[in-house]
């Protein structure tokens, strides 16, 4: 059967890849993906046909995917993360839809949240909320009406994508969102290039702290909730254990 895997490569570390992430790209003739994800695994890429394109050509590098599995070659799509979060995975089913013959196989992977989650302490220990600030796909005032919802839900909140170069200020209207419901000191911490050795970046602040903190597209925002503190330099969210 024609083959395509969704590969959640994780966090950028070798050592975070799931098994069963390098499996499927060891069984594919074809590896398509982002270059910079595709950077992060140049010892599985040894001897496989490639196929990259730059940021926002999603679209194309998922129906070259297709396009390959429909002619008899095994293809591997791989995503940072998890391939489901914010991923190819969804893509790949709506373009393959006309092509009930290619099987799909959806490789999870760590996503953001949970790798910065582990380096900040235990932040996500209870319910909480991802929500994207790239108005690329979702319109702002989709996302400013999500972050007002979730805010007034007391949940921790996880931004992904907080700012880049053309939305500077993205962050800001957040944290004016936020700030609407959530004290100013509620216990917040961001991580930028998770796990990626001497690249990662982690520092704890408080939510009237964080507009102004340098926070760009690498970066993963966890803001906490009433049950949010600051345990010897961990953020920790408790869960409503009895201690």
């Amino acid at each position: 059967m024609m083959k395509i895997f969704a590969v959640g490569l994780g966090p950028g570390n070798s050592t975070l890849m799931a098994p069963m992430a390098a499996s499927a790209i060891e069984q594919s003739d074809v590896i398509v993906g982002y270059t910079s994800y595709m950077e992060l695994i140049p010892e599985l890429l040894a001897g496989k046909r490639t196929i990259s394109t730059g940021m926002r050509g999603e679209v194309e590098r998922c129906q070259e995917a297709i396009d390959e599995a429909l002619l008899g070659n095994t293809v591997a799509v791989v995503c940072s993360g998890d391939s489901g979060i914010y991923g190819m995975a969804g893509l790949l089913f709506q373009l393959a839809e006309a092509y009930p013959e290619i099987e799909i196989v959806v490789v999870p992977g760590i996503t953001a949240a949970i790798a910065a989650a582990a380096l900040l302490g235990s932040p996500l220990t209870n319910d909480f909320a991802v929500i994207s600030l790239s108005d690329h796909l979702t319109p702002w005032t989709t996302i400013k009406s999500r972050l007002e919802a979730v805010s007034q839900t007391d949940m921790v909140i996880c931004l992904y994508n907080p700012q880049s170069k053309t939305r500077s200020d993205y962050l800001s209207r957040a944290c004016k969102i936020m700030l609407r419901h959530k004290p100013a000191d509620t216990a917040c911490g961001y991580v930028r290039n998770a796990f990626r050795g001497d690249d990662s970046t982690i520092k704890l602040c408080l939510l009237g702290e964080l507009a102004d903190e340098p926070v760009d597209m690498l970066t993963t925002v966890i803001i906490g909730n009433s049950f949010t503190s600051v345990i010897n330099n961990k953020l920790v969210t408790a869960r409503g254990y009895q201690v």
